[in-house]
């Protein structure tokens, strides 16, 4: 993941847990069309704890 990288380096780390963020309600109206939709989405993450970065 981006640039400069370091060659050889490595990262140690362990899953704090997975889940998933609050609630993000997305509406779409069109005034005077009759039209609205109304939509949920959570998204789903990994909470990680980098214990080590090794060169």
């Amino acid at each position: 993941m981006g640039t400069p990288t370091v060659e050889g380096a490595k990262v140690i780390g362990k899953v704090l847990k997975q889940n998933r963020a609050k609630k993000v309600i997305i509406f779409k109206y069109k005034a005077k069309k009759r039209y609205k939709v109304k939509r949920g989405q959570r998204q789903p993450y990994t909470e990680i704890e980098i214990t080590k970065i090794e060169t």
